[in-house]
């Protein structure tokens, strides 16, 4: 396996990042032991999750990834190898999220202890909060690189404006600059991404590790009429891509894994770590065997005709 940096960092990962979303959620942990199992015998070695997975499942209360991934590393005996990105800042309860040096400061023991760790090598702002000032939250994040817990910084689901505000008051202040962006983009969603944050990503050299890269499960085939959305639990969040650009995009993918001899989800990957900027994409599956059919993506080259009919159909 190849390894890469991750940005500013410098820390090597895999070209493709495990996502923990779906611990404790639609596999259990004997499931996600497996999966995690076959993601690390492959050569990859980057996982991220979040202490809000997985509170929208009834009786959850938050943590249950992150205390997923802790006992597997306890386990294997492997946290030194592996690197762990996790975030802080979305709804974990009443009266607990956002993004204020208080919460941020109490919130990041209860992950370390989930975790069954002393230090996060990522640790990410989830979601914005209006209410506190970008310069109250990089503090908090200086007092934990200071004392050792958290070793790098990253933001998800930031607006280009405020992504902007936050380095520019880190670069000013002499605080923690973001060194990663995790923006929900694939060949479904490009538009919010590519219109304003990847300028900005790009201008601020952050490195780029897209969520939902396969549009959940979308981009697969797996859904290809209202009667497949039943396969999963997450089927309801692809009901809106069942429509004439997404079957043409299915239709693209379809061509070009012919081709390659590989998948429509590997095919989407390889899309993915063909645009300018973008590190790894965080890949959500729920098999070992889901795993070995996406792992192969890095390793396709895509030509200028294949990628050329998928950004054709995904326009």
């Amino acid at each position: 396996m190849t390894t890469r940096t991750l940005g500013a960092t410098g820390l090597r990962i895999g070209p493709l990042i495990l996502g923990g979303n779906v611990f404790g959620w639609t596999i259990d942990q004997r499931g996600s032991f497996g999966v995690l199992d076959a993601f690390v015998a492959s050569g990859f070695n980057c996982i991220d999750t979040a202490d809000s997975y997985s509170t929208w499942v009834q009786g959850h209360s938050g943590g249950e990834s992150e205390s997923i991934i802790g006992s597997w590393m306890k386990l294997r005996g492997n946290r030194d190898r592996m690197v762990i990105a996790t975030k802080v800042g979305s709804e974990m309860g009443p009266g607990r999220k956002g993004l204020s040096k208080a919460y941020i400061l109490a919130e990041v023991e209860d992950s370390l202890r989930r975790l069954q760790t002393d230090y996060i090598d990522l640790y990410q702002t989830h979601r914005d909060d209006s209410a506190t000032p970008v310069e109250e939250t990089l503090a908090a994040y200086a007092e934990l690189v200071k004392a050792g817990k958290v070793r790098h910084i990253g933001a998800s689901n930031l607006e280009a404006a405020r992504l902007t505000a936050s380095c520019r008051a880190a670069d000013r202040d002499g605080l923690p600059r973001y060194a990663t962006m995790q923006p929900h983009y694939n060949l479904c969603e490009r538009a919010l991404y590519e219109r304003e944050l990847e300028g900005v990503c790009r201008s601020l050299g952050l490195a780029v590790i897209p969520y939902y890269p396969l549009a959940s499960g979308f981009l697969t085939g797996k859904y290809r009429s209202v009667k497949d959305l039943g396969k999963s639990a997450r089927g309801t969040g692809v009901r809106k891509y069942l429509n004439e650009r997404g079957f043409r995009i299915l239709s693209a993918l379809d061509g070009v894994a012919r081709r390659y001899g590989a998948t429509p989800g590997a095919v989407a990957l390889a899309w993915l770590l063909d645009r300018p900027g973008i590190a790894a994409p965080i890949v959500s599956v729920t098999s070992p065997a889901q795993w070995q059919e996406l792992a192969v993506a890095p390793g396709l080259r895509l030509d200028a005709e294949a990628r050329g009919l998928l950004d054709g159909a995904s326009a």
